[in-house]
């Protein structure tokens, strides 16, 4: 078992102090015009699944499980500071009592965009940051506008995908539409795909701030020769190789937008460090996102597909493969005070070898149902119903029947400002 270097212990808390620079920028007295500040507030009741959440160490695909009745808060800041005509200094807080660290930092980056005369225009963008993946959760904290609950696909995004680096951005903008082409190198994100080969696909509104520490399903503990609960770190740096992204955007006002990405984080599937009495090893990472969004008179059209593969490889020549897709596609109602949606997800993984004992392999869809009434400007009152049809092999580990079906019903009121 190795263990981690003084390097390896001081890699995170560079990081940290990174991001926190920015926030500190962002608090400087600054002049009113070129500071921007946003965040709301969530007070929640929940009519929880049955089956146990993924949080507490069951196999559960809802944020909230184990059923009965509770309760929920939250809350999340976002503020940019324009520091000149060049620079943008932004950066996103999350306060949020479930989680190991309530109080922490989502993202917190720099961008450098010269001013431009000419069709085109380019940017560069340094620190933690998202991906620019989704076209569904694009409102503070990783939020969407149409419901509480994610789709799969973004859902994981928020949880283990999270870019620590430099992404360079070039436009062409012409009278009608706007055509970019995007690309990024990063490092600290070498577990990512852990969760979603460990346990599955979830769907929670619970996103992983910088200094997260993840659990996994208990049933994991005895394969890991560990006592629950299961913890890792998501962005951490475990092998020193440099992963990347690429994609491109479109977006017409009068059809809609498309985003094509690819990303591989590179990571070295043979490394491993120890963190809480176990082995966390580097997962190589890679898949290709497309999403699209229109509208149709009041009418808002999404959808957003993934395909990918994640592996790591604990004894020499024993290379463990985890296949993943997911798809979403949503409509909502983008006018007026009442604006429901409906969202269609499908997901499934595919663990290989297949002459393992128990493979960790699942399929599954899932149906959403919200209404969101905004009777003022800054308040937001959603109900959604969450139901999530799976079937996971790993089940059986914990003497369950593979298939479930999990049922989560959410009444949340969200101020904003």
């Amino acid at each position: 078992m190795t263990h981690i270097s003084a390097k390896g212990r001081l890699t995170p808390m560079r990081s940290r102090a990174s991001a926190l620079c920015v926030l500190t920028a962002l608090a400087a007295p600054v002049h009113a015009d070129s500071f921007d500040w946003h965040g709301y507030v969530d007070f929640r009741a929940i009519g929880s699944a049955q089956q146990q959440d993924w949080t507490d160490g069951g196999l559960g695909k809802t944020r909230f499980g184990g059923g009965g009745a509770t309760a929920s808060t939250g809350g999340a800041f976002a503020a940019s500071v324009q520091l000149g005509p060049q620079w943008l200094a932004s950066g996103t807080l999350q306060v949020m009592p479930q989680q190991r660290h309530p109080v922490d930092i989502l993202d917190a980056s720099i961008r450098y965009r010269p001013v431009s005369t000419t069709p085109w225009r380019w940017s560069v963008r340094m620190g933690a940051f998202f991906p620019p993946i989704s076209l569904e959760n694009g409102n503070i904290g990783w939020t969407s506008p149409w419901t509480l609950t994610p789709s799969a696909v973004n859902t994981w995004v928020g949880e283990e995908l999270r870019v620590v680096g430099t992404e360079v951005r070039i436009e062409r903008r012409a009278d009608t539409s706007t055509l970019a082409l995007f690309g990024s190198l990063f490092g600290r994100n070498d577990p990512a795909g852990e969760l979603l080969a460990t346990r599955g696909w979830g769907m929670g509104d619970l996103t992983s701030g910088l200094n997260a520490s993840l659990r996994e399903p208990d049933s994991v503990a005895p394969l890991v020769g560990t006592t629950p609960p299961v913890l890792y770190r998501p962005f951490v740096e475990i092998d020193h190789r440099i992963g990347w992204y690429a994609g491109a955007d479109w977006d017409a006002p009068a059809y809609g937008k498309v985003s094509l990405l690819r990303y591989d984080n590179r990571a070295d599937p043979t490394r491993e460090q120890d963190y809480a009495g176990r082995e966390v090893y580097a997962w190589h990472t890679r898949f290709w996102s497309l999403a699209t969004q229109s509208q149709v008179g009041n009418v808002v059209l999404a959808a957003q597909a993934m395909h990918g593969a994640t592996a790591f490889e604990p004894a020499p020549g024993l290379l463990l493969d985890t296949q993943f897709n997911a798809g979403y596609l949503l409509l909502a109602w983008g006018q007026g005070a009442w604006q429901p949606a409906v969202r269609l997800d499908l997901f499934q993984t595919r663990q290989l070898p297949e002459w393992l004992p128990d493979p960790l392999s699942e399929h599954g869809n899932a149906a959403t149902i919200a209404l969101n009434w905004r009777p003022r400007q800054h308040v937001r009152v959603t109900g959604e119903l969450l139901r999530v049809d799976s079937t996971r092999n790993q089940r059986r580990l914990d003497g369950a029947s593979p298939r479930q079906i999990d049922t989560q019903l959410q009444v949340n009121v969200r101020l904003q400002y």
